[in-house]
Formats: structure tokens, sequence, C-alpha cells
């Protein structure tokens, strides 16, 4: 029954964009908001945390590093919870885990609950890296699937947008409390979306599929092709991890501090710049397409880390001292603004775009792992590299990104404008 539903979808009515595609996508990705402020806590925080909770840098480190463990934990359980519960249920067992996280960071006496709630906060957005983008990929019409699917990175650079911007200014207790706000708004407007219709034609709910079907494209939508259609990854995550992103936004100040940079004002002004380059990735994600995002993507990267090394090296031959710091800073708005429009997001995307649906719990989970892993290696290291070579760390990060350029341009498929079976079908060679 599963493979003899839905072949061919209808081109006129895949073309509709309804209220409830756009209130679910919404609903989605209020906790890509919160994953956002999570990841940009630390850096404005840092200071603060330290000093009242008398924290070392090893264990404000751990401290750091915990939202990667907790998302190692929640992606490997993300693909069998979105089979078992569904990708609703699903979304909203992540927002009470990042619920109990960010009032456990924002009530926390020690050390102890400081940690535990991090790693709750790890497991809830664990499980968001994988099922957002899969729900959305999953209830969207196909030629605007890319740029909702790109507006969880929006939400998730709004995120850091408050977090870089105001971190410096609130009290670190009361930002943990605006992180977990975001959060109550999927727990209630769960109950308002419809279920992704893939999902419950895996599980045999034929009636229920046309049911979500009208609801997401329209009561008066003939969905009966769509009906009867519906039944790399990991090399992208390594470069998203290994070429830095996650230890540099993490402990931004820091990097400012070395550079001579205001620890202040470099977080405000990246705060501003976050939303607008992440929109520039959502406006060219279906105009040009996901491998052209890649490829200039990891250029820009590449190019981005190399100019911090290279000031950092002159630095120490105490060279330019009067430009280091806004050289630093400059590139350091390079390097955010290419991985923005590509590597920061499009790995997601193109995961939930070319597993099928038999294999999209296992291969989903394993992607997600080795993402949340390999993050956890890198953020937790990134303060003890950087104090060992602060030059030398930007450099490695270099060389992934030119490695990563090497790696998108022979393995990694186009997916623009095509629907997730006619995807299956041409990557498994079938019609």
């Amino acid at each position: 029954m599963e493979e003899g539903l839905l072949r061919h979808e209808n081109d006129r009515d895949d073309r509709r964009i309804t209220a409830c595609v756009i209130l679910s996508t919404f609903v989605a990705v209020c906790s890509s908001f919160s994953y956002g402020c999570a990841n940009g806590y630390t850096s404005g925080a840092e200071t603060a945390i330290m000093k009242e909770l008398d924290l070392s840098m090893a264990q404000f480190s751990a401290f750091g590093s915990f939202l990667n463990l907790g998302g190692a934990v929640g992606a490997l359980f993300s693909g069998q919870l979105a089979v078992i519960l569904g990708r609703r249920r699903t979304l909203w067992a992540c927002d009470l885990f990042c619920i109990f996280g960010w009032l456990s960071i924002a009530f926390a006496k020690n050390v102890l609950w400081l940690d535990l709630g991090r790693i709750s906060l790890g497991i809830g957005v664990g499980l968001t890296s994988y099922v957002v983008p899969v729900y959305i990929a999953e209830i969207t019409p196909k030629h605007v699937r890319g740029a909702f699917s790109a507006s969880t990175l929006l939400l998730q650079n709004s995120g850091i947008s408050l977090i870089y911007f105001f971190g410096t200014v609130i009290n670190w207790r009361v930002l943990a409390v605006i992180g977990a706000l975001p959060c109550f708004i999927p727990v209630i407007g769960i109950y308002f979306i419809p279920e992704s219709p893939r999902w419950l034609a895996k599980i045999g709910s034929v009636k229920e599929v046309e049911n979500s079907l009208h609801r997401l494209r329209g009561k008066d939508a003939d969905v009966s092709d769509e009906a009867a259609e519906i039944q790399v990854g990991i090399g992208l995550m390594l470069i998203q991890q290994l070429s830095g992103a996650s230890g540099i936004t993490y402990y931004s100040n820091a990097i400012f501090r070395k550079a001579g940079f205001s620890e202040r004002l470099g977080s405000m002004i990246f705060g501003v710049f976050v939303i607008p380059k992440a929109l520039v990735g959502l406006i060219l994600v279906d105009r040009w397409g996901r491998r052209p995002l890649l490829l200039a993507s990891a250029v820009g990267m590449s190019i981005g880390s190399l100019l911090i090394g290279v000031s950092f090296t002159l630095q120490e031959m105490n060279l330019f001292p009067e430009f280091i710091p806004v050289f630093v800073f400059i590139n350091i708005l390079v390097y955010f603004g290419f991985f923005a429009i590509g590597i920061g997001g499009l790995p997601w995307i193109i995961m939930s775009e070319i597993f099928p649906i038999n294999i999209k719990v296992s291969a989903g989970s394993i992607v997600a792992l080795t993402s949340w892993t390999t993050g956890w290696f890198v953020s937790y290291g990134f303060n003890f590299m950087f104090e060992w070579s602060a030059q030398g760390t930007f450099y490695i990060f270099a060389m992934v990104g030119g490695l990563s350029l090497l790696f998108i341009w022979m393995l990694v498929p186009e997916t623009k404008g095509q629907s997730l079976e006619e995807l299956q079908a041409s990557l498994t060679g079938t019609t």
C-alpha cells in the first residue's frame, strides 16, 4: 500500500503556499530560535558565570561543551523518536528538554545544576536539529522547500543575535529565562498544526495522509497524485563542525580579547550582523541551488580563517598593532557571513532531502550524532587550542575549509527544485 501511494506531484497544487504551511513552519522553527540562544549563551555569560559560581576555565569549557554532549545524546535517539512519536510529538519533547535546561541554568546554585541544565538543553537542541528540518521538508511544496527549510537557520541566527546583543548587559540568569521563552510557543502551537503526511503514510494512515495534505495544500486542492507518491550527510556534518564554528560562536569574546577588540562592541555588532547574513542564505537557497552556496561558503570560510590566522601571526610579530583588532573582527564577520549562507544550515536541509523514508531514521540519527559528537570535541577543545596557538587554531580551520571545497565539488548532489521522491529516485538510479 505504501509503495502504491503518491507517485507524481500535481504542479498546480504543489505551488500553493497555505496559511497552515506557514503556521506549521513557524511553530517548528521557534525551537531553532532557542537553539540559537543556546549557541550564543556562553560567549556573553562567560565572565559573570565564572565569577559568581567561581568556575575555572576548564569547568567553564566543560559547561560550554556539554551542549554538544547533550546534543549527541539527543541525536542518537532523534530518528527513532521521530518514527515512534511522530514529528509533532518529537518537537514537543524537544521543547520540554529545552525549557528544563534553561530554567536549570537560570536558577543554578552550583556547577552541578549548571551542567545538568546545559546537557538537558543539548538533548533538546539535538532532537531539534534532526526533526525540525525533516518536518519542514516533508510538509512544504518543493518550489519553496529550500527557503522554508533555511528559515531554521534564520531563527537560529536571530537567537544568537539576541544573546550577543544583550548578553553583555543583561544578567546571565535573566538571559537564560529569555532563552526559554520561545520554547513555550511550540508547546502550545503543536496542537494546531498537522502531522507530516509522509510519516502518516509510513505508518499506513491513508485517510490521515489525505487530511494532512488537505490542511497543508488547501481544502479544494487535488491531492490524489501527491497522496499516491509520498510513501553524503556525514561528510557535510564533519565539515560543518571541524571548520570551527561551534568554538568560535561559543567563545567569541575570548577571541575579541586576544585581538584587543572591545568585547561589548564586538558582541553587539555581531548580534546585529547575524540576522541579515542569514536572510541572504534564505533568499538564495532556491535561486542559486545548494551546491553553489556550499562551494561559496567553503571558500569564504577558508579565506576568513586564513586571514584571522595571519592577523594573530602579525600580532605575535608586533606588526601593525593598530590594525590587528579591527582586521580580526572584520574577518570573523567574513567567516560567519559565508558560514551562514551555506555550511551553517544547508547540511541539515540536504540531509532531510536525500534520505529515503525507509532509512531516514537510521541515516538521520547517524548524521546528527556525527555532528554533535564532533561539535563537542571542537567546543571543548577550542579554548585549549586557542591558548596553545591562536594563529595555529585558525590555520587548521582554514585547511578544513579547503578540504571541504574538494568534498563538496566531488560528492555533494544538487537538490534544488526536485520533490523528495524525485531526489530519491535520481540518487538510487530508479524511476
